[in-house]
């Protein structure tokens, strides 16, 4: 082969979001967009606060010699400052601009965490089912991705992670609120991992991190307040992006942000800032930096997500199907009524319904609908909903 094996290896196993992200043009293209109801991919329609609109046009309006150069690595001083501010209300601990590194997007942040603490053969554990790509992340740095399996209700389990907890483990990697599920994980289950996690450390006579994935941090239900994690541990990193709290995830902007009382604080942020660079990053785009300095703590409007989880829980619930419904984010992850999942998404398909089979995010026996789409479509996908679900009930 001309190319990579890895490489060759991870596009045979190609995500299935894109799989049907991709299927969906095919189908719109031969039947018309209003007739195919997508809901593959996990792209905001909720449009930006205004106060974002405003801010762009105003940066750009103001940008004079030198403002489209090279920065540091880590992003502007003032940015980080202004983010660090916040996160310090958000996670109730001091943090500085210096524990701050602006990056593009979480997937930047993630891989640039991953670069920093992983050697060859060392293991991420994750709890299961789990966003596609950090299979992907975890093997671009010669690392190994281990799924651990969640209560009935997408929970943690503790007892299962105890148990699969070596000397090999080097992170933890949580989500919360969850993609695929919209779970979110409260203070109580984080303070208990922390625990087990210095037990472990100690055990094993190692330091093992503790990932934290937020980019559905403010999109959150029924008054659900997502806890801080820096508070619940202190070998804690929080990798994250302004792409669904204020819907711009073509933007890629996002951060990463050592906890100030992690114990290789210095190291860490130095060996981020230099994957920053030598991982093709350099820096995050100069632009949306400068915007979203003065976008702390602003989100979408949350209560448009919301309506949509009521119109698609209320409707599937009616016609039979089983689901915990979410607290956050912006998905709900139904049981397929039968065992297999990709049959029952590919039925799906026959009616123009374009899901995500859960064996893409490690749940098998159920199917992932992004309901970040317009309230017609959930209302008009619904006859197709039931006539499948009928079918194999």
């Amino acid at each position: 082969m001309s190319i990579a094996k890895n490489i060759e290896n991870i596009i045979s196993k190609s995500s299935w979001i894109r799989k049907m992200f991709e299927e969906g043009a095919r189908l719109k293209a031969e039947h018309g967009e209003k007739k195919v109801f997508d809901f593959s991919l996990g792209n905001p329609n909720v449009p930006p606060p205004e106060k974002f609109r405003k801010t762009l046009l105003d940066t750009v309006k103001s940008l004079g010699a030198g403002d489209h150069a090279y920065m540091p690595n880590t992003g502007y001083p003032h940015v980080r400052k202004s983010v660090a501010v916040y996160l310090s209300a958000e996670q109730e601990i001091p943090v500085t601009e210096n524990e701050v590194i602006m990056t593009c997007g979480a997937a930047g942040a993630l891989n640039i965490i991953l670069k920093t603490i992983l050697d060859p053969g060392d293991e991420v554990l994750t709890p299961a089912p789990c966003f596609v790509e950090y299979g992907f992340y975890a093997s671009n740095h010669g690392g190994v991705l281990k799924t651990v399996p969640t209560n009935k209700d997408f929970s943690l389990d503790m007892k299962a992670f105890s148990a699969v907890i070596t000397e090999k483990t080097k992170a933890v990697l949580i989500n919360s609120p969850n993609n695929p599920t919209g779970q979110i994980y409260p203070k109580e289950s984080l303070a208990e991992l922390g625990r087990l996690l210095t037990e472990k450390g100690k055990k094993f006579g190692k330091t093992i991190y503790l990932l934290s994935d937020e980019p559905y941090r403010k999109i959150a239900y029924d008054g659900v307040k997502i806890p801080g994690i820096f508070t619940c541990y202190n070998e804690t990193i929080i990798a994250t992006s302004y792409s669904k709290d204020i819907s711009i995830p073509g933007e890629r902007i996002g951060f990463a942000a050592v906890n100030p009382a992690a114990t290789h604080r210095i190291a860490l942020l130095g060996g981020m800032a230099l994957a920053n660079r030598i991982l093709g990053f350099v820096n995050a785009p100069a632009l949306m930096q400068r915007v979203i300095a003065t976008m702390q703590g602003e989100s979408v409007d949350v209560s448009e997500y919301a309506r949509k989880r009521e119109l698609l829980c209320n409707g599937l619930a009616e016609y039979g199907y089983k689901f915990v419904k979410p607290p956050g984010a912006f998905y709900l992850f139904p049981e397929t009524p039968i065992e297999d999942d990709v049959k029952f998404v590919r039925a799906l398909q026959e009616e123009l319904i374009l899901v995500v089979p859960g064996s893409g995010f490690m749940g098998p026996g159920h199917f992932r609908i992004a309901f970040c789409v317009d309230d017609e479509t959930i209302k008009n996908a619904m006859p197709g909903f039931k006539k499948v679900f009928n079918k194999f009930a």
